[in-house]
Order: structure tokens, then sequence, then C-alpha cells
């Protein structure tokens, strides 16, 4: 029961963080760029998993970073080699949803040709380093608040709950990938 409760966990962790993925994503095109409301996410929901991909990879790669104390002298790097770690995984991971993506879709849903500093419009230097900005707030604020939501929640109710957004999130997936176009 130990595993189902830490994937249930995780799970609403992903969902939660592609939600706020989706959200930036949004609120970037309408109030920054003003180019108007599109969905961002590659599913019919409000969601990038991606950005729920990166925050597990965050958790899973970081999490023991963020607990050390590397000192320079008397200065604690620490939170800048998290900073560091985040935009590594972030830009790798990124790079390899826009493959995928290409390779499922026809294309990706991003161009950052506009940017300095970037390959094939895939990834730049610019959103790596938004996106590193993105993950110290959510492994130093927002993760730990979440944490502290599910522990409240308790193991059976995250578990249904997990239950519940998995079954949305797979039906989504059914729906755009194989019913969409037959419907």
């Amino acid at each position: 029961m130990k595993v189902v409760n830490f994937i249930s966990k995780y799970f609403v962790c992903f969902v939660l963080y592609a939600i706020i993925g989706w959200c930036y994503e949004v609120f970037l095109e309408v109030f920054i760029y003003h180019w108007g409301f599109s969905n961002r996410g590659v599913l019919f929901g409000p969601y990038c998993p991606v950005y729920g991909f990166g925050a597990l990879a965050f958790l899973l790669f970081l999490s023991h970073l963020k607990k050390k104390k590397i000192k320079v002298g008397k200065i604690n790097i620490t939170p800048f080699l998290v900073f560091l770690g985040v935009i590594l995984i972030a830009t790798t991971i990124e790079l390899i949803a826009s493959y995928l993506l290409e390779a499922f879709t026809g294309s990706w849903p991003w161009d950052y040709t506009r940017f300095g500093l970037d390959f094939e419009g895939r990834i730049a230097l610019n959103p790596s380093l938004r996106f590193g900005i993105g993950g110290m707030i959510f492994l130093y604020i927002l993760q730990p608040f979440f944490q502290f939501l599910l522990k409240k929640l308790g193991d059976s109710k995250t578990r249904t709950l997990a239950l519940v957004l998995g079954l949305i999130l797979g039906i989504d997936i059914l729906y755009t990938f194989f019913l969409k176009n037959i419907i």
C-alpha cells in the first residue's frame, strides 16, 4: 500500500503541475504576448504534461541536493546548484518533448526562433532561465505547500483523487490521439 500511496501522491502532483504549466502558458499568450487565447496543451484538457514531467524530474533528481548545504567559503551555493539543475533538466525535457511531439503530431507547439541562443526553435536560453526561476518557486514554495495539503487530505482521499484524475487524463489521451479524428 505504501507504493500505491507514493505513486498516488506524485501522480496528483504531476497533474497539478501540468495544470499550472497550462495556466502559465495561457497567461503568457494572453497577457504578456497579447496573442489571444489558445489551448497551449497537446491534449484537450487544461494541462501541459511536459510541466508535470518536469516537476517530477525536479523532485526525483534535485530533492536530495536541495536538502544539502554545499558551501564555497561561507557562502551556501546549494540554491545556485539547484537552479542550474532545474535549467538543465527543464531544457532537456523540453528538447525531448519537442522531438516526441513532432514524431507523434507532426510539430511541437512552441517556437523559440525569436529568442537569441536557440536550438532549432526547440529550446532557447530565455525560456530555460524562466523555467529555472519557475523550478525554484516549485521546489522551494509550491511543492512543500502541496505536500502539506496532500498530507492533510490523507492517503485514502489522495488515492481516490489520483484515480479520478487518471481516468480523466486517460480519457483525454484516448480522445486526443485516437478518437478525435473519428468523432
